[in-house]
């Protein structure tokens, strides 16, 4: 192989691992964003605000 050839076929093969790596983690990211949602009601909140008012 010519020495030409050689740093080609190095220079693709750097490009399709990076593409590869690029791929992997755009296809990680969109599968763990979540679309916002409508939160169910605060159980917790609830609790708190039908607790009497304590003097002191």
């Amino acid at each position: 192989m010519s020495l030409t050839t050689t740093i080609v076929m190095l220079i693709l093969g750097w490009l399709a691992v990076a593409a590869a790596m690029l791929w992997g983690v755009l296809r990680i990211t969109r599968r763990r964003h979540h679309q916002p949602q409508q939160s169910a009601p605060d159980i917790n909140a609830e609790k708190i605000a039908r607790r009497p008012a304590t003097v002191q």
